[in-house]
């Protein structure tokens, strides 16, 4: 097994979600910041977004998500047609998480089977049971893989940490594949009920 070298001036150099010197960059895409927003999508090639084989990596950010509707999940899902953009494509998904309450009296680490999908069109949760009070909110990423692949499945995987909104602190990790050979032209991100009252999702390549 080969092994790489990392000089210290390269590991110095690495920023979020560790793009080490010479190993590649984040290139900032496009941000969209909701405000009393039913849905919040990236659409290639529609108000300079770009998803297609310019890049073979995409990391989502999002920053201080906040629910107009309290208890409800934040969810994505991806559309891999041109025109309609139905945002339906089949999946199958995992999830585990880990949490612990502000009275200190619960804590544990869970794979969460009502939370996964078998090759299904929903939508994936990236949370559940957040939060709206003013205080509280959701962060996080999601890395998509070579969405433009026409040979392959499309993988994803993303993080998140959230305010429940029974005062609980939760880590959740996401992962899955779109099984879809078509490639991913949009993706669309929204709440199970109620708007996005606020928060930011800015889109990046990796090159």
């Amino acid at each position: 097994m080969a092994l790489v070298k990392l000089n210290n001036r390269g590991v110095r150099s690495a920023t979020t979600f560790g793009s080490i010197t010479g190993l590649g960059s984040m290139v900032f895409i496009k941000k969209l910041t909701a405000s009393s927003s039913a849905t919040i999508s990236f659409v290639d090639g529609s108000s300079d977004v770009v998803l297609d084989d310019t890049y073979k990596e995409y990391i989502f950010t999002f920053k201080d998500i906040h629910p107009a509707t309290d208890g409800v999940e934040f969810q994505f899902n991806g559309s891999d047609d041109d025109s309609s953009h139905s945002y339906d494509v089949t999946k199958t998904t995992t999830l585990f998480q880990a949490y612990h309450n502000e009275a200190d009296s619960v804590a544990e680490l869970t794979y969460s089977t009502s939370a996964d999908l078998a090759q299904s069109t929903s939508f994936q949760r990236l949370t559940d049971s957040l939060g709206n009070d003013n205080d509280q909110s959701l962060g996080g990423y999601m890395h998509l893989y070579n969405p433009s692949s026409t040979t392959f499945v499309k993988h994803f995987m993303a993080r998140t940490t959230r305010s429940h909104n029974a005062d609980y602190t939760n880590d959740m990790f996401i992962a899955g594949y779109f099984n879809d050979t078509d490639d991913i032209t949009a993706i669309q991100f929204k709440m199970s009920s109620g708007n996005i009252d606020a928060g930011d999702i800015c889109l990046y390549g990796i090159n």
